[in-house]
Parts: C-alpha cells; structure tokens; sequence
C-alpha cells in the first residue's frame, strides 16, 4: 500500500479515522461483477503518520498507521481507534471476502420506502450488484413482523424485462434477507436491540452499515444521534445517507448541517439528490467532455440561452400539507434544476474524482448572483374543467389552506458571472398540474451570422436556430435541431431532428435513479451526492428571494390546470429575447 506523510504527534500504531475519501478504484465493492482489492473491501488503508514537525514519509520516526476509508464515527469529537493488530486480523477477513453490508430502511413503512427504496434494492440484488453477504432491516415505529415487512415489500417488486426467467425464485431470495424492527426514532435503547439484531446477522464478518433516512427532516437529527451511539459499525464503515429536503433556507439548512457533524463527518453523510441519478443528467458530463464536437461550442460564444424544464401534469393529489411548506422553488427549482446547472456549466474538472466535480460545481454556483424578484415569475393551478372533467384547484386540496400563496409554478432567470457563461440566460421553470410531464435540458445556439438562407426562414430567424435537447424523463432522449433542405427540385427548408431515442437504441432498461445512487453510497462513490458546501451555495442563491416573496406575501398568477403555465412566465423570456423551446409547435413532433 502506498504511504502518505502526515503531520501529527508521534503515536503507537492506531487506526484512526481519515476524512480524505479514498481513490474510486479501492472503493468498489463490486460494481456487477468487477472485484476489488482485499483492503479496500473493509474500508481501510495503511498511511505513514510523521512525528511533530516531521514533513517527509521516508523519515526514520514515522509510523506506519492503518485508516478507514470512511469514518464510522466521531466520540467527543475525535475519531475512534482500533490497534494495529485487529485490523490484521480484519484485512485476513477481507481476503477472504468476508465482510457484510447491513442496510437500514429508517422510516420503512413510508411511500418513499416502499415505491423507490426497497424496489432499488431489489434490482440491485437482481442485476448481482450487492455484495454477497448483505442483510436489510426495516426501522419504522409501526408495529410489524417480519413477515408483514416481506409481504408489503413483496407488492412492490419488478424485474428487470430482459431478465424475467429466474424473477421468483431471486424475489424469494431477497425477502428472506429482509428483516423488521420497530422502534422509537429518538430512543438509543431502541437503536441498540436493532445494533443486536444487526451483529446476529453479521457475525464474525467485517461490518459495513448504512442507513438511509426516509424520515420527515424534523427528526433526522435524532436517528442520526441515536445510529451515530448505539448502532455504528465498530470494525468497518457507518454511512447515512439523507433525504431532501436540507432545510427550507441558509439558516436551517447550516443548522441541520451542523446538527448532523455532531455525531458525524462529512463523508459519512450522503445527501441524496435523486434527479443526480438519472440517465440523461448523469450522461452529461460524457456527452461534453468525451465528443469533440460540443465542448468547443459549450460556452457564451455560441449559446444563446439554456433552458431547465420540468413540469408534472398532475397536482399535489393529498400531498398538498407536505407541499404547502415548501412550495415548487423549494422543492424542484433550488435542487433538482440547480443541480443539473451546475453540472452543465461547469469546467472541465482535473478529474473524474468526486472532489473534483464538486470543486467544480461549488465554483459555478458561487459565480452566480443571488436571484432578483424582477427575475422570477410565481403561478398557483386553479380548478379547470375540461372534457366534461373539473380538475380541482390547489386550494381545493383540503390539507392546503383556503388561503395559501404558495407557489405551485415558478420560471427564473439566472446568471452566471464568469468567463464562460458572462450574459447568458440560464432560464428555469418547474411546475405543477402543467399540459404535460416532461423535465428537460435545451440549449439553443446562436443565429448563424451573415445566413445565407435566412430568406427560406422568412423574419422570424429563431425558425433557422440550432438546439439541442436532452430529454431527462419520460422516453429518454438526446436530440440536436438542424437545418436541412428538403428533397426536390426546388430549395425549400425544413428543421430536422438528429435522434438519440434510448429505447430505440438500447435494448437494456434503464435503471432507475435510486439504484444508481444507493450503489454509489455501498460503494463510497460520492460523485452524485452533495456536499455541504455546495449545499451553502445553492441556498444562498435562493434564500433572499423566499424571504422576500413570503414577507411581501406577494400573489402567485393563477393558472388553468393542465394549461402551459402563467402569462408572467412568457414576459420573463421575452425580456432576454428568448422563447421557451417547449411550447413550440416542433416540441411535440420531437
């Protein structure tokens, strides 16, 4: 193993925790079939630690000094220790491949848990991505057994279409390797018969734990108190990884933050977004930075706008309560789209390390000025009747207040201020009970100076305009706009699409979001996951204009459900000279 100098007091041999994330390469459990070496499959790697004042590794004082990976956790704010001699005795383990996963559902009971969590275990385990040794439990405060818990998630199981043959038999399987318990989210007691529970399992194996919170936020601080105590791995990594929403501005969102360092460090906490794990979003940096024919044209020389598009053509549908305190910014605009912005107008980062990408979004995100209220348009669905069918209004649901000013649309305007992207609109919209569901990424180039064909295009040279469109959800896409002359004796022109239709070229499923994401979290691959400080600048950005907004208590527009939105939101393009590419008559010949 290489040794690396690090400056400390000089020590016997230790295992101390490391707050460096290891190389991508050691930290593979096995991603569907690729091994991984012995060391890196306990979590651990061995560091020459340098007496005080000390700076080179090869010194005759330095010590040789064995770390984990990642942290499993912090007492009295230093990193736990093992000797010298146990993790010996763990890394023979490892050799061996004898180390286990124990996976905790917290909040098992939910609608998360049951649609997206367990299914995404399911297809992990169907595709041979989990480890051999696994075990999942179940934590919720309802009452359940075992039984009950297999039966519930049984309902909600699939397999893969190109892999249905054996699909009862791996079901089997895979329930007999899921367990219940119940317990109080604030109760360490509680925690400490699950961490019982979890060890009968284990055995004498190297233990990895990881814990995903599908709990409302209010009480992430207390499992994560409780976990961090009574439930931690003592011989191999303990990770969590959590739910959005991270608060509902800078303050909470640096207050959660802090809450959760108390008990852990930051590369035990994994803060999940979703839409980070999709396909098209995670195909990004590969359609960029791997085909030379864009990253020349990726910046303001050539791009005359970018638009984030997601819409959803029903409304909150009883969720109304949950929704009402958050509002569309909150919970799409500030991180789903502002997620995929960033990655999209980042530089190219030195690597494919994740502290390298994030470096490098945290860069964009801080270049960005704060959003202004003459910048962003605010909407409120109202009940619609339409073929013979009334739609209920937003203030119909009846867990929203008769009075609410929550927004359930919201189009932006925003600016990066670099050399990049000086003067470029980045324009976002996001809402509910639209005329269609669809999220998307368009990008529309520039007109081509001097055209010679602007005549075939008449005076609206926006018709002549190059795009491309990467389709995030549903039918997944990459399709790029381009002018082309129609066959026959005559010039006459028409747009064209050139087409990459996933389910047309790809035979194989695409997976959904939560596998990839609980992968990488098994796995310690931190790429797709936020870090704090990235999480600071994204609210930055917003928090000013929710303050704003909720003060002045200001209306939102009301629209039609299932229309294209407000008004305000087509004034808000124009003011930049743009129009939105979804709305276009094309767009549903796409």
């Amino acid at each position: 193993m290489a040794l690396s100098c690090m400056r400390g007091p000089a020590a016997a041999p230790a295992l101390r925790r490391a707050a460096v994330p290891p190389a991508p390469a050691a930290l593979s459990f096995a991603r569907c079939g690729f091994g991984r070496s012995a060391a890196a499959a306990a979590g651990w790697r061995v560091e020459a630690v340098a007496p005080q004042g000390v700076k080179a590794p090869m010194d005759a004082d330095a010590k040789n000094t064995v770390i984990p990976a990642t942290p499993s956790k912090v007492e009295n704010g230093t990193p736990s220790e093992i000797t010298l001699e146990e993790f010996e005795d763990l890394s023979a383990l490892s050799k061996n491949g004898d180390s286990t996963v124990s996976i905790t559902v917290v909040g098992a009971s939910g609608d998360l848990a049951k649609k997206k969590i367990f299914p995404a275990l399911f297809a992990l385990y169907y595709e041979d991505c989990l480890p051999k040794h696994f075990t999942i439990f179940g934590y919720a405060r309802s009452k359940m057994t075992d039984a009950e818990l297999r039966n519930m998630v049984s309902k909600t199981l699939t397999c893969r279409i190109d892999k249905r043959e054996n699909c009862s038999e791996k079901m089997e399987e895979f329930l007999n390797r899921c367990f219940y318990h119940s317990g109080q989210y604030d109760s360490e007691e509680h925690f400490m018969d699950l961490d019982k529970k979890l060890k009968q399992h284990e055995g004498s194996r190297v233990s990895n734990r990881l814990f995903y919170l599908s709990i409302p936020p209010n009480i992430f601080l207390d499992v994560v108190k409780c976990a961090s105590k009574s439930a931690s791995s003592v011989n191999g990594w303990t990770r969590v990884i959590v739910e959005k929403p991270f608060g509902r501005d800078s303050e909470s969102s640096a207050a959660l933050t802090s809450g959760l360092k108390q008990y852990l460090v930051e590369d035990q906490i994994f803060r999940i977004d979703h839409y980070l794990g999709k396909e098209l979003v995670e195909n990004l940096s590969v359609l960029r930075f791997s085909n030379l024919v864009f990253e020349p044209l990726w910046s303001r020389q050539y791009i005359r706008n970018v638009q984030l598009i997601f819409s959803e053509d029903f409304g909150t549908e009883g969720r109304g309560g949950y929704f009402d305190s958050y509002g569309i910014i909150r919970d799409i605009m500030q991180n789903h789209l502002l997620q995929i912005l960033a990655l999209f107008a980042m530089e190219t980062p030195i690597s494919l390390e994740a502290e390298d990408i994030r470096n490098e979004k945290v860069k964009v995100l801080r270049s960005m000025k704060p959003l202004q209220l003459e910048d962003v348009v605010i909407g409120q669905y109202k009940s619609h009747t339409k073929g013979g069918t009334t739609y209920p209004g937003y203030t119909d649901d009846k867990t929203v207040p008769k009075d609410s000013l929550t927004p359930t649309f919201a189009a932006a305007a925003l600016f990066i201020n670099n050399a990049r992207w000086d003067g470029v609109p980045f324009l976002m919209k996001a809402g509910k009970a639209l005329h269609t569901k669809r999220a998307e990424i368009r990008v529309q180039f520039r007109h081509v100076p001097g055209n010679l064909y602007k005549g075939c295009f008449g005076t609206d040279l926006d018709r002549a305009t190059n795009e491309l469109v990467i389709r995030v959800q549903p039918d997944e896409a990459i399709y790029l706009k381009i002018n082309n002359k129609i066959p026959g004796l005559g010039m006459r022109l028409d747009r064209s699409n050139l087409n990459l239709h996933y389910a047309a070229r790809y035979s194989k499923e695409i997976p959904d979001a939560y596998e990839r994401l609980l992968l990488d979290a098994i796995e310690g691959e931190r790429r797709l996951f936020i870090r704090s400080d990235e999480l600071d600048a994204a609210w930055s950005l917003f928090t000013p204009l929710l303050k704003e907004l909720e003060e002045k208590r200001i209306a939102p527009e009301l629209y039609p459900y299932g229309s294209r939105g407000p008004v305000g939101a087509h004034y808000l393009a124009a003011k930049y000279n743009v129009r939105w590419g979804d709305l276009s008559a094309e767009h549903y010949k796409a």
